[in-house]
């Protein structure tokens, strides 16, 4: 990916938030988070395909991904665009509700909690004081909700069906030699076609694609515990270090490496 990116990782809250600071020329490959992405875009605008739909972000916009939805980012203007994004866990955004906050659109125009987001991510890169970091992370996050949650879950809740959970268990299983198509699609009773067609259609991205984003998780989990990133190329499934390399900046945003140093370097993560 043609970017220049930065990748910290804090614990303002007692939970670890991962904050990814970049300006982006080349698309990312389609892939799910397990967290929030709550992001503000500083400059240029970045084109979004989220839930089959393509959205527009630009400064004054806050950006609100939710956990497992299949989303890319590229530019929609040559030549980048820039942007803030933080990862809060569901329970940053939750904390004092009954369920898991719902976002009925990604682009939000809210110029004025945009720029107190865009504030509050270059102090916490910058090692705010942990009390203050955490007072206006929670203050700001509870704003996002207060202000643009959904007030009630009456819209579709995106989830992958049989066919697609099939596919992601036989993959996830066998993540270093997965197993051919043909083999899947033999015990759906599917062809071939109809199986990558169910599986775009219930997921938001072809099986490959999604194998390659699991991988890139996992690779994350081994970098962070200090495997080095050729390791953890051999131990994910990757070709090698240069393969991994590649999806896990389409992904991720930034090199294995740089990730690898970026948390070790960091507050260790809390039980």
């Amino acid at each position: 990916m043609g970017s220049d990116a930065v990748w910290r990782r804090a614990c303002p809250a007692g939970q670890v938030l991962d904050l990814l600071h970049a300006r982006v020329s080349e698309p990312y490959a389609p892939h799910v988070h397990e967290e929030y992405a709550v992001g503000v875009c500083t400059a240029g605008r970045e084109v979004i395909r989220y839930r089959g739909t393509l959205h527009y972000a630009g400064p004054g916009s806050v950006v609100v991904l939710e956990p497992g939805e299949a989303h890319t980012g590229a530019p929609a203007d040559p030549p980048a665009f820039t942007y803030r994004v933080m990862y809060p866990a569901a329970g940053l955004l939750s904390d004092g509700m009954w369920r898991t906050p719902r976002f009925r659109e990604p682009v939000i125009a809210d110029p004025g909690l945009a720029a107190e987001l865009r504030r509050l991510h270059a102090a916490l890169g910058l090692g705010a004081e942990p009390l203050e970091a955490e007072s206006r992370l929670s203050w700001l996050l509870g704003e996002l909700v207060r202000r643009h949650a959904s007030p009630s879950c009456d819209f579709e809740v995106r989830g992958a069906g049989r066919v697609a959970r099939l596919v992601m268990a036989q993959l996830a299983d066998r993540l270093v030699s997965p197993p051919a198509l043909a083999e899947i699609a033999a015990e759906t009773g599917l062809s071939r076609y109809q199986l990558v067609r169910s599986f775009r259609t219930e997921v938001g991205m072809p099986p490959y694609a999604w194998l390659a984003q699991h991988r890139v998780a996992h690779a994350r989990g081994l970098l962070e515990r200090g495997c080095r990133p050729a390791e953890a190329a051999a131990l994910t499934g990757f070709a090698d270090q240069a393969h991994l390399t590649r999806w896990f900046r389409r992904v991720v945003g930034v090199t294995p490496g740089v990730y690898r140093n970026s948390v070790q370097d960091s507050s260790p993560r809390h039980g």
